[in-house]
């Protein structure tokens, strides 16, 4: 069950509630993809919990830590076995995101411009670049520096099919063993999120 966050609107510990309600189960994960929406996910889960659902929060704060705990789900798999499959793998998942600037500012990596490519790993402004695509190699050498086996590229949708062709190649040419992929992310607030695990 998905609730979609509005821009600049965070869903609300009720609308969460609500789609637990909706999920039709004894047993529930919440997967907030936010570190902004943990304490709204543990109030709803708390709700839930006194309706009878047995709810698990995985605190992941980004989409493709969400999208690697969704990965090794198994139904069929004890609750409490599947809940710690899922953080582990969470867990596991560095992330980025690539977002412009809307201004001028100091950041962890210097001084941006408005209109600057701010590459932000796990949180902190790791790399301050002109274009997407050179912005994103470097990004990915850097997380790619610490170790991986798999990529994972979510583009919003402003976002042309050639840059996921041209960071797939920046992978597989600088790490053989590493696999890529690729999915549209639709509407989002970043054009570009980055998943190492």
């Amino acid at each position: 069950t998905t609730v979609l966050a509005r821009p600049g609107e965070p869903p609300a510990s009720g609308e969460l509630v609500e789609a637990i309600r909706r999920a039709h189960a004894r047993e529930v994960v919440l997967l907030p993809n936010d570190a902004a929406l943990r304490h709204t996910a543990a109030a709803a889960a708390e709700q839930a919990r006194t309706e009878g659902v047995r709810v698990a929060l995985i605190p992941t704060r980004a989409a493709v830590q969400g999208i690697a705990a969704l990965a090794v789900h198994q139904p069929d798999r004890r609750f409490d076995e599947d809940v710690v499959a899922m953080t582990t793998a969470a867990g596991a998942t560095r992330y980025a995101e690539l977002a412009v600037a809307e201004r001028q500012s100091w950041t962890m990596a210097g001084i941006c411009q408005a209109g600057d490519v701010l590459g932000l790993i796990d949180g902190d402004v790791a790399v301050i670049g002109a274009d997407l695509a050179a912005t994103a190699e470097a990004v990915l050498s850097r997380m790619l520096a610490a170790g991986g086996e798999l990529v994972t590229l979510v583009l919003g949708d402003d976002v042309p099919d050639a840059l996921a062709d041209r960071l797939e190649i920046y992978v597989r040419d600088g790490h053989l063993a590493v696999d890529t992929v690729v999915y549209r992310g639709g509407r989002q607030s970043v054009p570009l999120l980055i998943g190492v695990e």
